[in-house]
């Protein structure tokens, strides 16, 4: 049978102990390639509660014969493990009669340690349910599982609401309905063990007993690890998915969108083994049997890296846009259901300067549409009501600025100001007419000279 016929056996193990992984086994690791005594992957599974051990014998090859599973059969006896074993043969080709009668006594006599085989006709089977290209022993994604794009117990644009909320002198009933948009982004977490001693004449000079669980955005092009915040909200909600429903999604948001996986799963495990190799190199000092000083670059093995598990997922990444007036406010989060991490806030940050942050307090002018920090808003002086500094009218009365919606509130309060007595113009400058009587003076004469009066 021509599948996987140009992988080599070390390959063809690499295969398998992705298939192993993608069928729900734990613990998925090869042995070492140097002795494996007979073993090529070992795993774990829980039956009735029960942890068992699985040890794997990987043939690729066109015929199996009963010694290979004798041989397994030993190797299971004496391989370390507290608790039930049990092996597994897998093979491209086809097992001997013999070989299967082996494996069917071993089960009729209820031997402690039985034996499954799988060959190329089962591994087509399992080919079909977890996605392996026979022909190249690469294993797509097969995802449809999405973390919750919104809180199905509040509506859709209550985040955009909340945020809309801390910003002072406007009301939620003045604002329009935001354009809701959701991308659907794939994202594949990833669990693995590092295993490594290194060691020289003098001993051991550093160990690795390391595991590691990361996510990264899995689309086209080169994988980039998540920030770890949003990990924490992948990692976090892995266990409460829900189907990827564009239909369905596409009644709740104006626009949905769908990215799909950049790679194969098994790109991702060797993305994932590199990626760690480089992380865990480290160089060592240590002193030498002669007192000399040497440094030691450590590098891990590729067979030091045990990948545990590959679980790809859709990362919602949700963005609101809401047009008030002369502005637009995007306010874009990841999300899983009620929870989200926040990746652009335009609500919370000023429209005419670099101040962010929702520690900082905004004001709503509701002459422009604008939110504006303190620095940037004013006090309109013919109604009262805030403005901003960028679409202010100013005129300095009582030599102070003062700021206006539009020229006719500054024409309207320059025939006030006209008829006002000299004493309510200079309070017009309240600094100046708190101060010294000397100011006081000076500020009238100086409105008296400028009137014409003297």
């Amino acid at each position: 049978m021509a599948v996987l016929d140009d992988l080599s056996g070390f390959e063809f193990e690499d295969v398998m102990e992705d298939v192993f992984r993608n069928l729900g086994y734990e613990n998925v690791r090869q042995a070492e390639r140097t002795a494996d005594e007979g073993r090529d992957v070992i795993m774990e599974e829980v039956v009735d509660g029960t942890r068992r051990a699985i040890i794997v014998e990987c043939k690729h090859t066109g015929t199996v014969g009963r010694p290979v599973v004798q041989k397994l059969h030993s190797a299971i006896a004496t391989f370390d493990f507290d608790g039930p074993k049990r092996g597994m043969v897998v093979t491209t080709g086809r097992f001997t009669n013999p070989a299967q009668e082996y494996a069917q006594r071993l089960q009729q006599n209820d031997d402690p340690h039985p034996i499954e085989l799988l060959d190329g006709e089962d591994l087509r089977e399992i080919a079909d349910e977890i996605g392996l290209d026979l022909y190249n022993g690469r294993i797509e994604i097969l995802c449809n599982d999405t973390l919750r794009p919104y809180d199905p117990a509040a509506d859709v644009d209550a985040p955009v609401a909340e945020a809309f909320r801390d910003i002072d002198n406007i009301e939620a009933a003045d604002l329009p309905e935001p354009h809701s948009a959701v991308t659907f982004r794939p994202v594949v977490a990833v669990t693995a063990d590092t295993n490594a001693v290194f060691e020289t004449s003098v001993g051991v000079i550093h160990r690795i007993n390391d595991r590691t669980r990361f996510v990264a955005h899995a689309e086209r092009g080169q994988p980039q690890v998540v920030d770890e915040d949003v990990a924490t909200l992948v990692t976090e909600n892995l266990h409460a998915t829900v189907d990827l429903d564009a239909e369905q999604f596409g009644e709740v948001f104006d626009d949905v969108e769908e990215r799909r996986f950049g790679q194969t799963q098994t790109e991702y495990k060797e993305w994932a083994v590199e990626r760690l190799q480089q992380h865990h190199t480290t160089t060592v000092t240590y002193t030498g049997d002669n007192n000399v000083t040497y440094n030691k670059t450590c590098e891990p093995n590729r067979s030091d890296i045990s990948v545990q598990s590959i679980e790809p997922v859709y990362l919602p990444e949700v963005r609101h846009t809401t047009d008030v007036q002369e502005y637009t406010y995007p306010y874009e989060y990841y999300a899983a259901g009620p929870s989200r991490v926040t990746a652009e806030d335009g609500i919370h940050q000023c429209v005419h300067c670099d101040t962010s942050g929702v520690t900082e307090t905004y004001t709503y002018c509701p002459n422009c549409g604008a939110i504006a920090c303190s620095s940037h808003i004013k006090t309109e002086r013919l109604e009262g009501e805030p403005v901003c500094t960028g679409c202010a009218v100013t005129e300095r009365f009582a030599l102070k600025t003062k700021y206006f919606y539009d020229e006719e509130n500054l024409e309207a309060f320059r025939e006030e100001y006209a008829a006002m007595p000299i004493h309510e113009k200079v309070m017009e400058n309240k600094w100046l007419a708190g101060g010294s009587v000397v100011a006081t003076l000076l500020v009238v004469v100086g409105l008296l000279v400028i009137g014409g009066i003297i």
